[in-house]
């Protein structure tokens, strides 16, 4: 069958072409916007996980705002609004024998477990571990802002384009949860490559709450950035910069097409995006001392050592 697709282009004109695409991209900001983004069974706490939360030993208060915020996020009943309480009233527990709490959120499309990322798990024992150096208890939170799947796919892409104005929301909200409860607590918003963007956007919120503080590496080129008091931003493991953060495309390109065509050599500098698209320097382990030099920096500027 010959089809003319001149013909259709004549019979359908670029204005039907133009209502099909705004047809496309409406449908899918229908699905992004139509569920809840704060939904707990799909985005939240991941690690460690909450079940069987004695609810005895919390205040009354405490469960009354956890409740509060699950009819905001997820309705005032259901499987997910009592998951998101339970996630809220578990994190406040654990964060009640803790001095630091460090909310992790992954890059790539963010539903990374902390094992999934051994960069970062390096990382993050790096700093649990001169946190307790320094005297403190710390606690590490997998905060994960999408769930697996091609529609949740969609829903990151489609939310990432509003700089996750929603999920921004989400993961503030956990964090002023505990801070307001746990006054003495501080808390760190950690994030890597592209989840950098939804940790930079959440500390625009918190930026008054002298408490919480972040950590980021990798920040992705098109992501503009402000100063900000208790951020640290790290864009070079110390041996190359990273192309992904100044916008070396020309240079991902290029390592990404030797990647593929077995020309890469044990010489060149590590690094990826989605696994899959090479950017050289994007590569952060606590191994390298631009990275664990700098956070012990950072760590030792703002959490003075206990007695």
């Amino acid at each position: 069958m010959n089809i003319d697709f001149k013909k259709i282009s004549r019979l359908c004109g670029p204005g039907s072409i133009v209502a099909v695409v705004m047809l496309v991209f409406v449908c899918l900001v229908l699905i992004l916007y139509s569920s809840s983004i704060g939904l707990a069974s799909e985005i939240g706490i991941r690690e460690p996980v909450f079940t069987s939360v004695d609810y005895s030993t919390v205040p009354q208060s405490v469960i009354d705002d956890a409740e509060r915020i699950a009819d905001e996020f997820v309705g005032d009943s259901g499987e997910r609004h009592q998951n998101m309480v339970d996630q809220l009233v578990g994190s406040y527990i654990a964060a009640r024998d803790a001095d630091i709490v460090i909310f992790f959120n992954s890059g790539g499309m963010g539903w990374n477990y902390v094992k999934d990322t051994p960069s970062w798990e390096s990382i993050l024992n790096g700093i649990t571990s001169e946190l307790e150096n320094l005297g403190y208890r710390p606690l590490v939170l997998n905060y994960c802002r999408t769930g697996k799947g091609f529609w949740s796919s969609i829903k990151e892409i489609i939310e990432a384009s509003t700089r996750y104005t929603k999920k921004v929301r989400d993961m503030e909200i956990r964090v002023e949860f505990l801070v307001d409860h746990l006054p003495d607590l501080k808390v760190i918003v950690a994030g890597e490559s592209t989840g950098t963007v939804i940790t930079e956007e959440a500390m625009n919120f918190l930026r008054n709450r002298p408490n919480v503080y972040s950590i980021q590496t990798g920040n992705p080129f098109w992501n503009k950035t402000t100063d900000q008091e208790r951020t640290l931003r790290i864009n070079t493991n110390g041996t190359c910069s990273d192309a992904f953060s100044y916008g070396n495309v020309p240079g991902m390109a290029w390592a990404t097409f030797k990647s593929w065509v077995g020309l890469s050599s044990p010489e060149d500098n590590p690094g990826n995006i989605l696994k899959f698209l090479k950017a050289p320097g994007h590569d952060y382990f606590w191994k390298y001392p631009g990275i664990s030099t700098e956070i012990i920096r950072f760590l030792r500027d703002n959490f003075e050592k206990k007695n």
